[in-house]
């Protein structure tokens, strides 16, 4: 029988949501495990998810819970339900932006031959940035035709969540951090991404570093994963890599998940509530598991957190299998939620023969200075991007109808649709749509005044021109900081 160490280590009190669907069985069996294995845990539960929203809150928690969380600072969340419609808001979202949770951490490795995958060497990281991109979530319908998502990349964020990568490589024994981004097209905001990697990574020689563009990166990564070690990269890019590379490991149902913070961090497993399996003792706890033991590590219970590795590990060696991973000939017995945290438990202080072995004694929690800002660069104003609704297709019409409109500074010098130089000299075979981009720019090299800008919009209104947006044309340290027209 297995008899947890004694430690001096003082009790950690944190906050536990079981969640919806599934989430209370796995949430129950996965307690069971790590307070088996001594963790050294005060638990407060808080109602989170689907009955919060039908009850009218749109958040899917209550201010009272928030409070739980904040005082706690450590947070296990089992899967939740946002219901359909209705306005709800996703409460895994919310929760990262709240409590500033700007890294997701979310390891994979492959446990072949004992889960079945095509990739039996894979063991990788991918830390994803978690807070902005376009899961900022900020929309808005311009035109009839036209709605628009806005990519909102900082540089803070990018050197938090950059500077976090390198230091859990060199924390956790890794050799090598790749960046992926798609700066080759979006030169702005991927570009800012890339180019801060290329600074923050001088200051770790020991490391190696590599950058991919985003399509081709994904293909190696889904081909050939054992040519990458921890990966680093934006919101959406990073959202959709750790779920491919969580079911190319084996399962997505397997992987955890760690969202990590200045103040405050939150677990969980990376799947969905699942409800069409809740209350029948069939789901696989492993991923809300592999979760809670990334919060071990995290608190400094590093020896838990490894005796429940390694007794989860022989569990699978040992062919005891939920029915998401069970397969004749390979599996040696078939078992329930419950049933499956039993074998765990009944293995802890036990290593695996042929996985390899957990060994986090030595693992640290990454600690990152507080951001300093940079002094401010020079910004020179250029000129201005007017976003016009007009429903015809004639760029040539739009155009004259605009090179009427001007300044003693500024005047029209180009016209895209979706992006694409429509004005002048475009294309007939080009398509467009109701939505006008129309560039005003110095007409004598002189730099405009702001007061310019709502002059030019106040022409616009006089003709019967839709501005629905404006953007601002700036130089920052004589640098152009704005896109050219695609075939400008």
């Amino acid at each position: 029988m297995f008899v947890p160490q004694k430690t001096q280590k003082k009790m950690k009190r944190i906050t536990v949501a079981k969640g919806d669907g599934i989430g209370p069985e796995i949430m129950d069996a996965t307690l069971k495990i790590i307070l088996a294995a001594g963790a050294q845990i005060e638990i407060d539960e808080i109602e989170v998810g689907e009955k919060v929203y039908l009850a009218g809150n749109t958040s899917g928690i209550a201010k009272e819970s928030w409070d739980t969380i904040r005082r706690n600072k450590i947070f296990l969340k089992a899967p939740i339900t946002t219901p359909q419609g209705g306005g709800y808001k996703s409460l895994n979202v919310t929760t990262r932006k709240m409590l500033g949770l700007f890294a997701n951490v979310r390891p994979n490795r492959s446990l072949f031959p004992y889960v079945e995958t095509k990739h039996p060497h894979l063991d990788l990281v991918i830390i994803r940035e978690n807070e902005e991109d376009l899961y900022a979530g900020i929309e808005h319908q311009q035109t009839d035709e036209v709605v628009q998502c806005l990519k909102l990349v900082s540089r803070p964020g990018c050197e938090k969540i950059i500077r976090y990568a390198f230091e859990y490589a060199k924390n956790n024994g890794r050799k090598k951090v790749t960046c992926f981004t798609k700066d080759n097209i979006m030169k702005q905001t991927d570009g800012l991404f890339h180019m801060v990697f290329d600074e923050i990574g001088v200051e770790y020689p020991d490391l190696e570093k590599e950058h991919w563009i985003i399509d081709i990166g994904a293909a190696k990564m889904a081909d050939t994963p054992e040519a990458f070690d921890v990966i680093v990269t934006l919101n959406l890019y990073g959202d959709v890599l750790s779920d491919v590379a969580a079911q190319i490991a084996g399962s997505v149902g397997l992987a955890g998940s760690a969202n990590i913070g200045e103040e405050y961090a939150m677990f969980e497993a990376i799947h969905g509530s699942a409800p069409r399996r809740a209350g029948q003792n069939l789901a696989n706890p492993s991923g809300l598991l592999q979760g809670a033991i990334l919060m071990l590590n995290h608190i400094g219970q590093n020896i838990v957190a490894e005796t429940v590795q390694n007794a989860w590990l022989k569990t699978l060696e040992d062919g005891i299998h939920t029915y998401d991973i069970y397969k004749e000939g390979r599996s040696k017995e078939k078992v329930g939620t419950s049933e499956f945290a039993d074998a765990v438990i009944a293995r802890l202080g036990q290593k695996p023969t042929h996985l390899k072995a957990a060994a986090y004694g030595a693992a640290r929690p990454v600690k990152l200075s507080p951001y300093k800002k940079r002094p401010p660069e020079k910004k020179e104003l250029q000129g201005i991007d007017l976003f016009v609704h007009w429903a015809g297709t004639d760029a040539n019409e739009i155009g004259e109808k605009l090179s009427e409109i001007r300044t003693p500074n500024l005047s029209l010098s180009m016209i895209t649709n979706r992006g694409i130089k429509v004005w002048p000299e475009g294309f007939k075979e080009t398509f467009c749509t109701d939505h006008w981009r129309c560039r005003f720019y110095p007409t004598n090299g002189t730099v405009p005044e702001k007061v310019e800008l709502l002059e030019l919009q106040q022409q616009a209104l006089n003709v019967g021109i839709d501005v629905v947006k404006t953007e601002n044309l700036y130089k920052f340290n004589n640098k152009i900081a704005y896109s050219l027209g695609q075939g400008q």
